[in-house]
């Protein structure tokens, strides 16, 4: 590691250590502001995993050998480590019961919802005498004591479970039978009516949950496949949310990428119809970097993006959706590489950071009992169900996390730098730069007399040399390295460097704004 990137890791690493604490005697929800102002860094939990504790290390949590899973009451004491990484929000998936029959595991999905009303008995810690809704309490306060604000994941769809009791709440087919959306044969589609007819039984059930979660202290809501239900079901949903918190954000799991329903008998709402219903943010289309072979691919992403989001009347923002719990572990795309590299369009676009439980130290999903017969079951499934370097929401298992300190290194930096140059990412003009290299990517975020300069090989096998032309760049302009293995060198209009193969590099140029 060379001097000037240890120097840049250390001044971070103070910076992070003199952030000020908060108290939750005074917290205020301004979740849906600093998410609308691309603000948020955002890191998505299983609180089934996120505090296990596997002390066998055989992945798998035997609460008969007195190993304990995830609870609200052990995931506390992560909570700092979490502040010290830069993370400001936290996505905790569902935490509603689950279903157990027709199920999918052997501790059943977070996403196949048996009530909409109650908390999963799964996360509550045994060692307690509080009641579940008060350690689940006691979890978001110390969050917000800790300046994290937090989203609760609500689920699409009902489990078979919740259908055998009330069958009167989800779609059928032609004969008679419950829906099974897509490939998600652990659950049933709701019916949440159309746009002229919302169901009220269903609509009723979701401002059940929205009530359970404001009165536990959440900042926000994650609507699970948004897309499936009508924007009026969203509309006077979201309308009542902010009778109780203003500030209460809601992120739609919708894109532009996604155009069908996902069964012939639901319905489907595009993505700009759901922000137009009050939703404050979705997904975007970011996790298709995977796909990109050149450089203008990405940034015409990028504009396409942007563009859309001016649309609207009211802000509203994006999240990196690199990756996420339904993409592969960018390990096993493209190495450590490309987890950098997400690392650093995520601190660098004007976008909310996202980052799933153990990419930051480079975890790549891999269960060695990964449907295998399971030793013990607490559902109809004998076997560990689990998507193949995808974080685990099937069974009791271990903490995620890898073992790479460099990532975790780099992934602290950019974090620090998302918030000091963040007047010139959310206020800057983005501007896509010329690259002699089709594998190249490179744009200028640019505000106030300087400029942030980004430049990315998509090429993960060959180191690339390549020209990235800067208007009215000469080399007398002040450049500071931010994260880079090869100096760039500045002439007349143009940076001349070597990225190696995956490579991202980041430079501020303190005295040009780009146009």
């Amino acid at each position: 590691m060379d001097l000037m990137r240890k120097l840049f890791i250390t001044v971070a690493i103070i910076a992070l250590s003199a952030q000020c604490t908060f108290s939750a005697d005074v917290w205020a929800n301004d979740l849906r502001r600093m998410f609308t102002r691309n603000s948020a860094i955002i890191y998505e939990i299983n609180l089934r995993t996120f505090g296990a504790q596997d002390t066998n290390k055989n992945g798998i949590i035997d609460f008969d050998d007195a190993e304990e899973s995830g609870t609200f009451l052990n995931a506390i004491p992560k909570l700092s480590e979490l502040a010290q990484k830069g993370i400001n929000t936290i996505h905790v998936m569902p935490i509603t019961p689950v279903g157990k029959t027709k199920a999918l595991g052997s501790a059943g999905s977070l996403y196949a919802a048996s009530s909409f009303n109650t908390l999963n008995p799964q996360l509550a810690s045994k060692e307690s005498a509080l009641s579940i809704n008060a350690q689940a309490r006691k979890f978001i306060d110390e969050a917000h004591k800790h300046g994290i604000r937090v989203i609760i994941d609500l689920p699409s769809c009902g489990s078979y479970d919740l259908y055998m009791q009330r069958p009167e709440l989800f779609v059928k087919d032609k004969s008679g039978q419950p829906v099974v959306p897509a490939d998600w044969t652990d659950v049933r589609l709701l019916n949440a009516g159309t746009e002229t007819a919302v169901n009220r039984d269903v609509y009723n059930l979701y401002k059940e949950f929205v009530d359970m979660v404001i009165s536990l202290g959440a900042d926000g809501i994650r609507a699970d496949v948004a897309t499936n239900k009508p924007a009026k079901f969203w509309k006077d949903l979201i309308d009542y949310s902010r009778t109780k918190d203003h500030q209460f954000m809601w992120l739609a799991e919708a894109s532009e990428s996604w155009t069908t329903p996902v069964s012939e008998y639901a319905v489907f709402t595009p993505y700009d119809k759901l922000l137009e219903a009050g939703f404050d943010g979705y997904y975007g289309s970011y996790f298709n970097l995977k796909n990109y072979k050149t450089g203008r691919e990405l940034t015409n992403q990028i504009l396409a993006t942007n563009a859309n989001l001016k649309k609207f009347t009211e802000p509203k923002a994006v999240i990196g959706s690199f990756t996420t719990h339904d993409e592969m572990s960018p390990i096993l795309i493209n190495g450590e590489k490309f987890s950098e590299m997400i690392i650093w369009l995520n601190a660098t676009l004007p976008l909310n950071s996202y980052f799933v439980d153990g990419f930051d130290t480079g975890d790549n999903y891999i269960y060695l009992w990964a449907n295998k017969e399971a030793f013990k079951t607490f559902t109809d499934d004998d076997y560990y169900f689990v998507h193949r370097g995808k974080i685990d929401i099937f069974n009791f298992s271990r903490q995620p996390g890898g073992k790479s300190t460099d990532l975790m290194k780099t992934f602290v930096i950019a974090n620090q730098v998302k918030r000091e140059f963040s007047k010139i990412i959310n206020n800057g003009q983005f501007v896509p730069l010329k690259t002699s290299a089709p594998s190249v990517f490179a744009y200028a975020v640019s505000y106030g007399g300087k400029s942030i300069v980004v430049m990315g090989n998509l090429n993960f096998r060959n180191n690339v040399d390549t020209t990235v032309y800067i208007p009215k760049l000469d080399s007398k302009n002040v450049v500071l390295p931010v994260m880079i293995n090869n100096i760039p060198v500045a002439e007349k209009g143009a940076f001349k460097t070597t990225l190696n193969s995956g490579e991202t590099q980041v430079l501020v140029i303190n005295d040009l704004e780009i146009k």
